[in-house]
């Protein structure tokens, strides 16, 4: 089964863009600081109060309704603090003043709560809409596939996104127990589209083809043809953009684990209380650099994966995921630490860590598949259960 999608909590907007939202919501009160020191001296005989009543105006810009409200009860503090000072009480001008500022902070907190209604509607609804195109990408993967049990976790980076670059798939076959984990280089609806083109030709392929090289092979020529569809091959750059770190892997009915590894962080094997990382002897391409890093096909690789062995296949994003000091997160350690954990316990651990790890702000996607092996006969696909 798959772990609750949970996202990461932590602003994702880039220092830039960040610096300049917080200016623009200190605006209004910016403003309102300056009409007071003007109200305060000698240049109070300047006329400003029509940018004191625009201080709400601009809150609702940048602001929800209550920092509009907050902008507006800042103006009238101003209003009064000045009116007072400058014994301008029972003047029309002032009176004239408190009732536009009024109407201004009105509307303006009428505005931005619409604004902000509108936003949740439409936000709601893309999350629904992300739900529903996440389920037929990375489908939930079943708790039982012949001799293995399974769980798998998915966070996105980005704050209220639901599918991204990182792919995964466990399927039973003729064959075995088929899987695939994946990472696209690169964000947005294109990393996601690439994602789509490699399960799908995984999907297919893992159910005809009886060698695990053509069953990769199969999902990197998909990849190359929908780059030639959507044309994204118009020099060696734009292949370069576009490739796919993948790893696809086979547990037969023998106490083993066939892995072939195309450039992807390689998976980790937990056996008594010890953790192993199942490195390919030999580096293979990404997909989609077949052509700019030409050699031979390669060829699967096998590891012991015998009852009692837990296999970890991940992203980069888990290996990757630094804290403010620049330190790695430490995946073999947590898995010994959690070594007798079941395999949600365990899912649900590893998120946590992370964020802890990350404060929350997590720098890339995280896929993660845990398999643990188990006695029992295996089943084919389509066998009764």
């Amino acid at each position: 089964m798959r772990a609750p999608l949970r996202s990461p909590l932590g602003p994702r907007a880039d220092g830039h863009h960040q610096v300049l939202f917080v200016f623009a919501e200190c605006v209004p009160f910016a403003i309102a600081l300056l009409v007071l020191l003007v109200e305060l001296t000698p240049l109070h005989v300047l006329y400003t109060g029509p940018l004191l009543v625009a201080t709400p105006a601009l809150a609702a810009v940048t602001m929800g309704p209550k920092g509009t409200l907050a902008a507006a009860g800042v103006a009238v503090g101003v209003s009064v603090t000045t009116a007072t000072h400058n014994h301008a009480w029972g003047g029309q001008q002032v009176y004239t003043n408190f009732l536009a500022l009024f109407l201004v902070s009105v509307a303006s907190f009428m505005i931005s709560r619409a604004a902000r209604t509108r936003r949740e509607n439409e936000l709601n609804q893309v999350r629904r809409i992300a739900t529903a195109a996440q389920e037929v990408l990375l489908r939930p993967v079943p708790d039982r596939l012949g001799p293995v049990r399974a769980a798998s976790m998915y966070l996105a980076a980005e704050t209220g996104a639901q599918i991204g670059g990182d792919l995964y798939d466990v399927i039973q076959t003729r064959y075995g127990v088929r899987m695939i984990v994946g990472d696209v280089r690169g964000k947005g609806l294109p990393a996601v589209r690439a994602a789509a083109v490699v399960l799908g030709a995984f999907r297919e392929a893992v159910h005809y083809e009886d060698d695990l090289v053509e069953v990769i092979s199969h999902c990197g020529a998909a990849l190359r043809r929908d780059a030639v569809v959507t044309g994204m091959v118009g020099g060696d750059e734009a292949v370069l953009e576009g490739f796919v770190t993948a790893l696809v892997a086979q547990i037969p009915d023998g106490p083993h684990v066939e892995v072939i590894n195309r450039g992807h962080p390689p998976p980790l094997l937990l056996r008594d209380g010890s953790v192993r990382s199942l490195t390919p002897s030999a580096p293979l391409p990404p997909l989609g650099l077949e052509e700019f890093l030409s050699g031979p096909p390669g060829r699967a690789e096998s590891y012991p994966f015998v009852p009692g062995d837990r296999l970890l296949l991940c992203t980069d994003g888990v290996i990757e995921a630094r804290d403010r000091d620049n330190t790695f997160y430490d995946l073999a350690r947590a898995m010994t630490a959690m070594r007798d954990h079941p395999r949600e316990t365990f899912l649900e651990g590893l998120r946590e860590g992370l964020l802890r790890h990350t404060q929350g702000r997590l720098a890339d996607d995280v896929a993660v598949v845990v398999l643990d092996r188990e006695d029992g006969p295996h089943r084919s696909a389509g066998d009764p259960a």
